[in-house]
């Protein structure tokens, strides 16, 4: 589903569902904030979160992106994947130019 330059996959909107689930609580969204940081120059930071602030941006009533975060994730796609190494929320982000083997911090 895109919404405001933004992808978000159905997987990725089932896995914050089965989280909210799994702890009782529907109001749990995922919050995704770019920050300095790491070895490329920028990072992603996942946390769950309750609180939604006048900055912040919703989608699909399960992500936040404050302002700031969302002018770097313009066009960026959230997917929640499954593969050999395990179960995590991924961002492709086409901004990016070059990011590090970690694959959390990347350049623009």
């Amino acid at each position: 589903m895109t919404n405001q330059g933004l992808t978000i996959t159905e997987s990725a909107i089932a896995r914050v569902n089965d989280i909210r689930t799994e702890r009782d609580n529907s109001h749990l969204k995922l919050r995704i904030i770019v920050e300095g940081g790491g070895c490329s120059g920028f990072q992603y930071k996942l946390e769950w979160d309750e609180t939604v602030s006048a900055d912040d941006h919703v989608f699909n009533e399960v992500i936040v992106i404050d302002s700031m975060s969302l002018d770097i994730l313009k066009g960026a796609k959230v997917d929640f994947v499954t593969n050999l190494m395990g179960q995590d929320f991924k961002i492709i982000n086409p901004n990016a130019v070059s990011s590090c083997g970690c694959g959390t911090s990347f350049a623009i």
